[in-house]
């Protein structure tokens, strides 16, 4: 979901700044939620601020530096079962957490065929 433009967020702050309605009518007006109107107010009066916070990130890819030996490993025999393949990078790695739906969404990334003949 794309952040409220700050244009937005400027002007609820200066409608609750008037004190001329109420938060819910406010969020109404303006079609957002309540909770996005008392967050804004919130952190507006603690900080100042009412620009959006930048976006936190994602989760880190465990294979992302293991690309060479997956399409190695696949090269070699490429009938490997999910969890032969599994066990076999995290030998030579020692990635013990790697799962199996782990290595499957790893597979997809590199577009690299699961079906086995």
């Amino acid at each position: 979901m794309k952040a409220y433009s700050l244009d937005l967020r400027r002007r609820i702050i200066d409608r609750i700044q008037e004190n001329e309605e109420s938060q819910p009518e406010i969020a109404e007006h303006f079609s957002v939620s309540l909770s996005f109107i008392e967050k804004l107010w919130r952190r507006f009066r603690s900080t100042g601020k009412c620009e959006a916070q930048p976006h936190g990130g994602g989760r880190v890819r465990l294979l992302k530096n293991d690309e060479k030996l997956i399409r190695a490993a696949i090269a070699a025999q490429p009938d490997l079962t999910l969890a032969e393949l599994v066990s076999k990078v995290a030998g030579e790695t020692n990635k013990a957490q790697v799962s199996r739906e782990t290595m499957s969404a790893e597979l997809q990334r590199l577009s690299l065929p699961r079906k086995k003949r």
